[in-house]
């Protein structure tokens, strides 16, 4: 699986302070971003891989909302984030 224990524990080390801290917005943004990117690169081969290209637009929604409700509640670290991940926005 593309996606382990050890990486997941490494994302929320490095943006969400600990890595047991999986509840901050920030390191759930980080794995989203790092799902996305990983069914990107799937989709660029499979293009016709519908169910893949509905996860994909699902987690974009969701990453979109917690980015959002960031921005509402704090906005320095929306922006830290953003900056960090390099998102467009």
């Amino acid at each position: 699986m593309y996606l382990e224990t050890e990486k997941k524990k490494e994302i929320f080390a490095k943006y969400a302070g600990s890595e047991t801290n999986t509840g901050s917005a920030e390191g759930q943004i980080a794995l989203f971003s790092y799902r996305i990117s990983h069914l990107t690169e799937h989709l660029k081969k499979n293009r016709k891989d519908y169910g893949t290209q509905r996860s994909l637009q699902l987690l974009v929604g969701k990453r979109r909302s917690l980015l959002d409700y960031l921005k509402k509640k704090e906005i320095n670290r929306y922006r830290a984030i953003v900056k960090e991940l390099g998102l467009r926005r």
